[in-house]
Order: C-alpha cells, then sequence, then structure tokens
C-alpha cells in the first residue's frame, strides 16, 4: 500500500521547505552584503528573489540532475560557506551539490570537509580595487545595465556606477523621464530598488548611491575628473561611435581608462565572453567591443561543436524581436523592408553574426552564412544552427554533449539547458544565460552528421549579462568563481 500524506501533512511539509528557503535567503543576503560573496543555484540569482522562485529553481534542477534538488541539500552548503572568511566571490552551490551527489557523500561532516577542501584556494585569491564605471548612452541595454551595476553594488568593492551621459539638456524634467525609465520596464518589470532626483547635483539616487546624469555631444566634452571619477571604465552604449578612432575619443575625456563597446566595433577586438577574452588584457587594454547579442548567444554553443565534432559547413538563420532601429509604423529607413511597421511585419533582413563568429572562433572563417528575420515581438530571440559536422554524433551524444557544456567547463555562464517541450520566447526574457539550448527541438540527420540546433536567447538581458562579465573582465574585478 502506498503511503500519502495527508492534507495537513501536505501544508506542514511545504510551510517547513518555505522557511528553509527563508533561511537560505537570509544567508544568501548576509554573505553578500558582508563578504560581497554571491551564491547562485545553477547559475540563477539567488540574492533579492522570493521563497517561492527558490523553491521552483530547486524543482526545475530535475533537468540536469537524476532527482530534484533538495533545499535541505541547498541550505547545508550555504550554511557551512557562511562560516568561511571569503574574498568577493561567485559560488554555485548547485554545483557543490551535484559534486557530491556523484562522490556519494552524504553525511555532513565529510560535506563540511568537501567544501572546505574545494575553497581553500579562494583565500588566496588575488585581491583588486573597485572600478568606476561611466554609461555613455542610456537607452535598452544602458539601462539594464544601470540596474545590473546598482543591484551588484553589494560593498562597492567591483564595479561602481559613477555616472550616466546623454545628449538631453540635464533639469528636473529630464531627470524625472530619465528616473520613469530606469523604474519601470515594459519588458523587464520595475525597478526594485529606490530612485530619487537630486536637481542641484544634477543626480538619480539609486539604493542610495549617487550617479551624476551628465550631457554632452561629443566623447571628449567631459571632463570626469571633476566628478572625482578616475581610471574608470566608460560602457558605450549609443552605438554612434564604432571604429577605433571614434572610439578613441573617449579616451581624451578626463577620468577614463578604458572603453567598452556594446555593438560589433571596427579596429578592436570583439570578444565574447567565455570564448575569446584572453585577447584582451584585464587594465591594459583600452578599447574592447562586446559584439552584439545574436554573435554572443551562438559563439558558445558553435564553440562546443567545433570543439567535440568539428564543424564543416553551416548556416545560421535568426529569428530576432525587432529593434528600436525599425519602424514603428511604415515610413522611409535607409535600409530595405526595415522601414516598414515592425509589430506588424515579419521582416527579413542581413546579420552579420555568420562572419562576427570567426573573429571569436577563428577556425570557423569561411565555414558560415547567417540571415535574420526581426519577428513582431519587443525581446527575446531564437538562432537556428544547421550544422554538417566532421564524425557522426547521435542524438543522445549531442544532447549530453550539450547538456556538460551547461553543467561543466568554461561556458557554464553562457549556455543554459532546458527539456521543457512548451518553452516560448516569452519564457526566456531575464535569462541571464547567453545561450539557451532548447533540447527537445533538437534534429538529426539520418547519417548523423547534420545536424539543427534551436538556441533561444534574451537580446537584451542575456546580452547584458555577458556585457557585464566583460567589464569586470577588463576592469580587473572578476571574482573568484567556482562553478
Amino acid at each position: 500500500m502506498i503511503h500519502t500524506l495527508t492534507f495537513e501533512e501536505e501544508i506542514q511539509n511545504y510551510t517547513d521547505h518555505q522557511r528553509a528557503a527563508a533561511k537560505l535567503m537570509e544567508i544568501v543576503s548576509d554573505l553578500w552584503f558582508k563578504q560581497s560573496v554571491e551564491l547562485v543555484l545553477f547559475r540563477n540569482q539567488l540574492f533579492d528573489r522570493r521563497m517561492s522562485f527558490i523553491l521552483q529553481l530547486h524543482q526545475q534542477s530535475s533537468a540536469l540532475l537524476d532527482r530534484n534538488l533538495s533545499i535541505w541539500e541547498t541550505l547545508h552548503i550555504a550554511s557551512v560557506i557562511q562560516e568561511m572568511e571569503l574574498p568577493p566571490s561567485r559560488i554555485d552551490i548547485g554545483t557543490f551539490a551535484t559534486e557530491m551527489r556523484a562522490g556519494r557523500i552524504e553525511d555532513q561532516e565529510s560535506r563540511k570537509f568537501f567544501i572546505y577542501k574545494k575553497l581553500a584556494t579562494v583565500i588566496h585569491h588575488r585581491a583588486f580595487e573597485p572600478k568606476d564605471v561611466v554609461l555613455y548612452g542610456f537607452g535598452r541595454i544602458g539601462r539594464l545595465l544601470a540596474r545590473e551595476l546598482i543591484g551588484k553594488a553589494g560593498g562597492g568593492k567591483q564595479l561602481r556606477l559613477r555616472a550616466i551621459v546623454t545628449r538631453d539638456r540635464v533639469d528636473q524634467q529630464t531627470l524625472e523621464k530619465r528616473a520613469n525609465l530606469l523604474r519601470q520596464d515594459s519588458i523587464h518589470g520595475d525597478f526594485e530598488g529606490t530612485i530619487e532626483i537630486d536637481v542641484y547635483k544634477q543626480a538619480l539616487i539609486i539604493n542610495g548611491i549617487s550617479v551624476y546624469i551628465l550631457s554632452a555631444q561629443a566623447p571628449e566634452d567631459i571632463d570626469y575628473m571633476t566628478y572625482d571619477i578616475r581610471d574608470a571604465l566608460l560602457i558605450d552604449n549609443t552605438g554612434a561611435f564604432r571604429d577605433v578612432q571614434q572610439l578613441a575619443r573617449h579616451l581624451q575625456a578626463g577620468g577614463i581608462r578604458q572603453v567598452l563597446l556594446t555593438a560589433p566595433g571596427k579596429g578592436i577586438p570583439n570578444i565574447v565572453y567565455g570564448v575569446n577574452e584572453s585577447q584582451v588584457q584585464p587594465l591594459t587594454t583600452s578599447l574592447c567591443s562586446a559584439a552584439s547579442c545574436t554573435t554572443n548567444a551562438i559563439s558558445p554553443v558553435l564553440a562546443v561543436i567545433e570543439k567535440e565534432l568539428g564543424i564543416r559547413r553551416g548556416h545560421i538563420e535568426t529569428v530576432h524581436a525587432y529593434t528600436n532601429d525599425q519602424n514603428l509604423v511604415d515610413n522611409m529607413h535607409k535600409k530595405t523592408r526595415r522601414g516598414r511597421a515592425a509589430a506588424l511585419n515579419m521582416v527579413i533582413t542581413e546579420t552579420g553574426a555568420g562572419s562576427a563568429v570567426a573573429k571569436a572562433i577563428p577556425s570557423l572563417a569561411g565555414k558560415l552564412t547567417s540571415n535574420a528575420i526581426r519577428v513582431p515581438v519587443p525581446n527575446g530571440s531564437l538562432a537556428i544552427l544547421q550544422l554538417e559536422v566532421e564524425r557522426q554524433c547521435p542524438k543522445q551524444e549531442l544532447l549530453a554533449i550539450l547538456k556538460n557544456a551547461a553543467l561543466n567547463g568554461d561556458l557554464v555562464e553562457q549556455i543554459k539547458y532546458e527539456e521543457n517541450a512548451d518553452l516560448v520566447s516569452s519564457d526566456i526574457i531575464g535569462t541571464t544565460a547567453a545561450a539557451v539550448i532548447d533540447a527537445t527541438a533538437t534534429i538529426v540527420s539520418s547519417d548523423e552528421k547534420n545536424i539543427t540546433l534551436y538556441v533561444w536567447y534574451d537580446n537584451e538581458c542575456g546580452y547584458t549579462h555577458q556585457v557585464m562579465r566583460l567589464a569586470r573582465h577588463l576592469a580587473g574585478v572578476r571574482r573568484f568563481t567556482y562553478y
């Protein structure tokens, strides 16, 4: 006879889980504010989350593990980490749980010893100085970067948002409008923090931190040192300055040491973090591009397939959310088709993602073609990778390769693995990974040498997190990470 819980027992069981989740949230917050140690669960943020969300993450872990991850497992891991004195770090407690299961480490003392042993090297992690950041431009990516920079400020030991530059005159009206755009977002929801306006300082006070709102018509127009901003990393979100000569103008402004472009650049390194960031050096590289959102989505997946199977040739078709450069209603546009109403039409257009990948993965030069279709959704995009590979690979082996890449190795931040057969574009919104593998949609030909991969990506949020990862690398404030 199968024993089933009574209604009262089910209520009590869930209440116990909620209490455990609340205790985990308390530890997560304590570590973040006191030590700038961020705990995540399979790369998912735990700080400033609801109890129900945390329990849901544990339930979803079944896609990566043989059985659901228990809240009691992660709570014990977090409790042990809380006892340690650690430098600024990002630690995945899901990885710890996976490794302990694989090693059949079950009693609490053995688990504690395992965690201490794994994190022993953290104590000697190189210390770094915090880095001032200036956002040049305050559009879609700029505002998401501002949210992320403020939300991850912690004790101010890493990247510190100091100023935002726009072309508008700075007065009370523009400050209020900028504050409202940051406070509320039609796609990503409300900013969960406080925003005040200080007209006298010409600043927004975001979560208690003063961020100057500055006006400039040209990159060299501002002396940032006037605002006590020195050796700063400037992130250019305007897309107006893309080649080495134009971007170098930022370096003529007092207080700027490095410039990061959030678009493909000419004459400067185009970097997809996780794939080719070794091409740029912390603190010394002065000009750098974070490439495009599509390049960041497909490059990590292509890097895995190239390494494991080899790629002979392929075609990339991106089904992309409409963007601000398209017209809301039919009107003139310098590019073909983009003049037609974005929210009413699927629009065929070009993308340089196929050739851009070769800058990150040189072995793929000349092997890929690409095209794009802009579709009537405001966010959430899809890349369809049709690839001919060098060696035969059955579907289950291919999925195992991709799943392993999402769990282990250098691309765990970039690749997420999903087995949800009902996944659609709106489910991707808010995903911090650059690429989400749709496992159930994967196709392998009968000869097992032609594969089709469906890779979802949040072209705003996922890309913003890639920019943040690269920014930390450039600024030399990359934390110790344990994935």
